[in-house]
Parts: C-alpha cells; sequence; structure tokens
C-alpha cells in the first residue's frame, strides 16, 4: 500500500453504515477505477476502533482471490479512510433482488469461494467470527469476497478463550450459544453451513429473536442434545437440563432443491457438536466440489442475465 492523498478518490453514493463506519461508492480520480470508501471517524479521546485496527492489521496480511482486497489506508487528523476495491453487491441483497432462491449451479459456485476463501484464513490461523450474506461481496462476474474482519481475530494452540459475543445471532454455532467461550474454526463452518441452506431455501435457517430463540429454532431441527451425543454439553454455562427435547429432522424436508453432494456438506458442517464439523479444507475435497465445472459458461449465464435491468450491477 501507498501513501495517498484523501482528494485522490471521489466519493459518489453512500452503500452502508455500521456502527462505527460509513461505507461509499468511489472512484480512484487519477486511473478511474471504482473502490469502496469505508470512512472511520476518528474520536479525539478514544483514538482508531479496536474493530478497525484489527481489520487493517488482518486484511494487510490476508491476500487471496476470495477476500476483499484492501488496496490502501489513508489517514488524516479525524478520519481514517479505507480504500477497498469495488464489489457490485452483497449476497443478501443479491439473493434478494433474485428472488430469495438461488439455482443449484450457483449455490455450488458461491459455497465453494466462500469455503475457499475461510480455508485461507484458517490455514494462516484467522477465525473471522462474522460470516453471514451481509459480509459476503459479489459482484457481476459471478465472484464472491469474504469482507469486514473488524471481528475476526488470530488463534493459538492451545485454543484461546474468547468472548462470546461473536457472530451475528442466525449464524451463531450453539456451542457459543451455550457459553463456550474456547472454540476455534469450527464456528465458521456452522456459519457457512447456514448460508449455504439460506441460499436453497430463500430465507434464514434458524432466524432466532434472542440467545434462547436460537438455541431452540437449532434443537428443533438439529435435535436437543445430551451428553450421549455430545459429550461434555452439560457442563456449557448456557445449558439447561429442562430443554424440551427436539429429535433430529431430515433436513431434505426444508431443502428439497438442495443437491445429494450439497445437502451432505451441509449436514457435515451442522453438526451440534463443535469436534465433529467438517473442516473447510476437507469441505473443499468434498464430492459436491471435485465433481462436475464449478464457475464454468451456466454460471456466467446465470449473472448475466442477473445484470440485465439491474442497476446498479
Amino acid at each position: 500500500m501507498t501513501r495517498t492523498s484523501p482528494n485522490s478518490f471521489q466519493q459518489l453514493e453512500k452503500l452502508g453504515e455500521g456502527t462505527y463506519a460509513t461505507v461509499f461508492k468511489g472512484r480512484n480520480t487519477k486511473t478511474g477505477e471504482l473502490v469502496a470508501l469505508k470512512e472511520i471517524a476518528l474520536d479525539t479521546e478514544e483514538g482508531t476502533p479496536s474493530t478497525a485496527i484489527r481489520e487493517i492489521s488482518l486484511m494487510k496480511e490476508l491476500h487471496h482471490e476470495n477476500i476483499l482486497r484492501l488496496h490502501d489506508v489513508i489517514h488524516s487528523e479525524n478520519r481514517l479512510m479505507l480504500v477497498f476495491e469495488y464489489m457490485d453487491k452483497d449476497l443478501k441483497r443479491y439473493m434478494d433482488t433474485n428472488g430469495g432462491q438461488l439455482e443449484p449451479s450457483v449455490i455450488k459456485s458461491f459455497a465453494n469461494q466462500l469455503v475457499c476463501g475461510i480455508a485461507f484464513c484458517h490455514e494462516n490461523r484467522i477465525l473471522h467470527r462474522d460470516l453471514k450474506p451481509q459480509n459476503l461481496l459479489v459482484n457481476h462476474k459471478g465472484q464472491l469476497k469474504l469482507a469486514d474482519f473488524g471481528l475476526a481475530r488470530a488463534f493459538g494452540i492451545p485454543v484461546n478463550t474468547f468472548s462470546n459475543e461473536v457472530v451475528t445471532l442466525w449464524y451463531r454455532a450453539p456451542d457459543v450459544l451455550l457459553g463456550s467461550r474456547s472454540y476455534s474454526t469450527s464456528i465458521d463452518i456452522w456459519s457457512i453451513g447456514c448460508i449455504i441452506a439460506e441460499m436453497s431455501m430463500g430465507r434464514a435457517l434458524f432466524p432466532g429473536s434472542n440467545n434462547e430463540d436460537q438455541l431452540q429454532k437449532i434443537f428443533r431441527v438439529m435435535g436437543t442434545p445430551c451428553e450421549t451425543s455430545w459429550r461434555g454439553v452439560s457442563r456449557l454455562p448456557e445449558y439447561r437440563a429442562d430443554f424440551p427435547l427436539y429429535v433430529e429432522q431430515d433436513l431434505w424436508g426444508l431443502m428439497p432443491s438442495m443437491e445429494e453432494r450439497g445437502m451432505e456438506l451441509v449436514r457435515a458442517m451442522l453438526r451440534l457438536q463443535p469436534e465433529m464439523r467438517i473442516s473447510a479444507v476437507d469441505a473443499l475435497n468434498y464430492s459436491w466440489f471435485t465433481n462436475g465445472e464449478l464457475c464454468g459458461g451456466e454460471v456466467r449465464a446465470i449473472f448475466a442475465r442477473a445484470m440485465e435491468g439491474q442497476r446498479g450491477w
């Protein structure tokens, strides 16, 4: 990254606003290249938010085709501007503008790219910890990239004790919901399973309204855990012996259009016991991805159709 003046970028329309930053579509005034400008207001007393420091430090190191590229960091007296490559939409908006449910070939392509990106993170000892459709960006070429590493953390051996207030509720793993503070890559894998299911269903798999409701929604589908099915679960802080007893459902009933091999992978990701969830590297070798073309002409044609008549692509 180079030292760049804020005047090097023209601010276009606002794309979104978060807790500590506002994101604008922008243009490099020298090259004409479109970029995303993430502006962070700096408090004179508090300084730079820890989430921004974490995001910058991690994204400077993570160079991968399925991870959003950080081009530059511009620091001024009262603001910090992060210059990212421009992507057309987040996955949530893409699903909304395409009727919710996505075509099987698109689901497979997005799932593969998501797993590729998170496998690279895990190989570099980084947990994303906030995977959700709003933090996955797509463009008109059908590329998907991981974004928003504000909650990401490096992890080591032995597993560190982290906060359990991570991952947006609907994509939060049951072990985290039950109060576990010792977790690893498996929390990202659970989130990916939820996202793949959502692409197939056209709606969230476990749309809980609070922590307890989220657990209930998971147990209704995946079954209520006990010491027999999940050794050590009763020792987790939020575990209750009086949880309603549910029997595991067949996911086919919720995702009838999902390809069989894709369903097998979702099942391998959505294991209640974290140690039983598949790793990202093993997921990449799953037959759903290794059999057939992932990003060929069919997928490109689907994206070409999606572009027609849609402003912002």
